[in-house]
């Protein structure tokens, strides 16, 4: 691949870091949110460690069809996800050479938190080359870094326009009963209660529960109702909620919630509370009463709908490469494994952990990604049987970049920038890692006793550069040291000219 026809994802790391740096003060050219993104808060860091034995979750779920991943009705008219346009030239610096990259990080690679099965790839994106491979011999836990890969699949196989919609349709019943408002769920992982709760969230526009509940009072009303039911249907997805190969405190302690097709504010709903469908319903009952809508008949219930049900509402969530920019910022576990499901449907397979991961291998190893090392368990990372090559990762990196892939260009333009947003606004504290700020994108990856970040990187001369940094036997004591280290590498990339 000639150098030139990588993206401009070089220039504007370029861009973000004068910015952090005050030397060039630009409002707006990016467009990126006016509110930034939260630093993450759901790689879990310690505590609890899953059992390393896991088994494969859902191998019998039946087969299914995927209604959500849809063109979105035309009423509804939302705009395209678009374009990003570059705002600089793309870098063209030098290639990098490979004795000079290992030399620069051979002090690091020798220091005693990174000694025990710690892997570093480096790969020149704008040559399509890798550059250096360390400690490879075997596969590592990737913890979130796997959403990488669970990201780029969902973009390939749907395309960064797609939305998800979720509906609501009065069900079939007897004539003169009370009729049922039904809230279909369609797999958005980012389904608010309201505006004020997406905000809140950080999440980009989309649907919300007191939207759908405003259109569903306006067609009750017009056609003479005043009184209703409600009842849900999250019979989108299959197979289990929570992976078999998940802690079981992770649920208890709001690490990731259990997965459905109708998940509401990310669905951390808290101990002893309903499931996410049900609190999704419950929601839709309150806002519907709030409009006059005289609701009866006690708890929702889950229902399955049929496809000629009248639709009463519908929203649809955020364009997918805005979704897929929010797991990766903040790491969501939830959307990282609803995304998954939705592989799963794509590829004519259930939604469910099983059909997801059988998914993800179909379609990545299409676009050459080697997934021969690679073991899945779910699409988040939490799962301490989960296996990734640096290999696999890198080449994940080198189609985020490639211009002939501008449906992938969220894999590597959505990533945290280094002490700037997402999960790495409080990460490269330390002086050591200055070099990195502002250049250093990537995606982090935490587990008690494993550390990991890969991503992209423009060093001094302007070369970018993708890296991919992963260790999983620190020590209990040593995971903030090994992060730190970790650290270090992407900013000597960074500092490094390297050609020679």
């Amino acid at each position: 691949m000639r150098r030139s026809r990588v993206i401009a994802t070089a220039a504007l790391a370029v861009l973000v870091a004068l910015v952090a740096t005050g030397i060039l003060a630009v409002v707006g050219v990016l467009e990126w949110p006016a509110n930034w993104w939260p630093a993450d808060s759901s790689d879990p860091t310690g505590g609890s460690t899953p059992s390393a034995s896991a088994t494969d979750p859902s191998a019998t779920d039946p087969s299914a069809t995927d209604p959500a991943v849809t063109e979105p009705p035309a009423e509804l008219a939302l705009p395209s996800a678009g374009a990003l346009t570059p705002v600089l030239p793309s870098a063209d610096g030098p290639a990098p050479d490979p004795d000079a990259v290992r030399a620069a990080l051979a002090p690091l690679l020798r220091d005693a938190d990174l000694r025990r099965h710690t892997g570093v790839l480096v790969r020149d994106l704008m040559g399509d080359r890798e550059v250096l491979r360390v400690g490879d011999d075997d596969p590592f836990v990737p913890a979130s870094t796997l959403k990488l890969l669970t990201s780029a699949a969902v973009l390939s196989e749907l395309g960064p326009d797609n939305r998800f919609v979720t509906t609501v349709v009065r069900a079939a019943g007897r004539p003169g009963a009370t009729p049922t408002a039904v809230l279909v769920g369609g797999g958005d992982p980012l389904l608010a209660t309201s505006t004020e709760s997406a905000e809140l969230r950080g999440y980009p526009p989309g649907a919300t529960i007191a939207a759908l509940a405003g259109q569903t009072a306006r067609n009750l009303r017009a056609n003479g109702v005043r009184t209703a039911r409600v009842g849900f249907d999250e019979t989108l997805f299959a197979g289990r909620s929570e992976a078999a190969s998940w802690e079981p405190s992770y649920v208890a302690d709001a690490v990731v919630s259990p997965i459905s097709a109708l998940l509401l504010d990310g669905g951390q709903l808290g101990a002893g509370g309903p499931g996410p469908a049900r609190a999704a319903a419950d929601a839709l009952v309150q806002a519907l009463r709030a409009r006059g809508v005289d609701v009866v008949g006690g708890a929702p219930r889950a229902t399955r709908t049929l496809g000629d049900a009248e639709v009463l509402a519908q929203a649809a969530s955020p364009a997918l490469a805005d979704i897929v920019e929010y797991v990766l910022q903040v790491s969501d576990n939830e959307g990282a494994e609803v995304l998954l499901r939705h592989v799963g449907l794509a590829t004519a397979r259930p939604g469910s952990f099983g059909g997801g991961v059988a998914g993800v291998r179909e379609v990545l190893s299409q676009l050459g990604v080697p997934f021969g090392a690679i073991t899945m368990y779910d699409g988040s990372g939490l799962s301490r049987g989960n296996r990734v090559s640096l290999a696999a990762l890198g080449q994940v990196l080198q189609l985020g970049a490639d211009a002939q892939h501008p449906e992938l260009r969220t894999i590597t333009a959505g990533l945290p920038v280094a002490r700037f947003s997402g999960s790495l606004a409080e990460r490269f504290v330390d002086p050591r890692t200055a070099a990195g700020r502002g250049v250093v994108r990537a995606k982090t990856g935490t587990l008690s006793q494993v550390q990991s970040l890969a991503g992209t990187v423009v060093t001094r001369d302007g070369t970018l550069l993708g890296f991919a940094v992963l260790t999983d036997r620190i020590r209990l004591a040593d995971n903030l040291d090994a992060r730190q280290r970790i650290e270090e590498v992407a900013a000597v990339l960074a500092a490094c000219g390297c050609h020679g």
